[in-house]
């Protein structure tokens, strides 16, 4: 398998076992991110929870890689929607592995849109023999992936020159 449906998948995977794990914030979080009342949190969390699972388990597979793709990259259109509905508003996102309520900023908005963009094209990869440098490269790119998500929580960083 490439090393691009494979980091897909594991980012997936961790995002579903995620969701599983800290039910309590992130449900408050999905209702929060979706405009809908706090009650309904935890329906949307299990509604995401369950598609993103979904979308990792068809991407291992080569036939249903396509559908894996279309999942994972509706749902994260559908992110990158509900966080530009939210730009400038203060919460957490849920987004990160750690609570952090900061403004939703673009930094915030471009990380769904980046990976909806992977999804497509780890579709139309052709099916390749497995190898141990796929999984490599793929936690690789999960480390990377992780990382950058920790540069953007710094709050006032001497780098950045747009504070949003």
């Amino acid at each position: 398998m490439a090393a691009l449906p494979l980091f897909l998948v594991l980012l997936l995977g961790v995002s579903a076992l995620h969701k599983a794990i800290d039910r309590q914030r992130l449900g408050i979080a999905a209702a929060r991110l979706a405009g809908a009342p706090v009650s309904t949190g935890s329906l949307l969390l299990i509604a995401a929870g369950v598609a993103e699972g979904t979308a990792a388990l068809c991407l291992l597979l080569a036939p249903l890689r396509l559908a894996g793709a279309l999942i994972a990259l509706l749902l994260w259109a559908l992110y990158a929607l509900l966080l530009l509905r939210r730009r400038g508003q203060s919460l957490d996102c849920g987004c990160d592995l750690v609570a952090r309520e900061r403004p939703v900023g673009w930094g915030q908005i471009a990380r769904p849109v980046l990976l909806a963009g992977l999804a497509a094209p780890a579709a139309l990869l052709p099916p390749a023999p497995f190898s141990l440098d796929a999984p490599f490269a793929a936690a690789g790119f999960l480390a990377l992936w992780f990382g950058a998500a920790e540069l953007l929580a710094i709050p006032r960083p001497v780098w950045r020159k747009n504070r949003c």
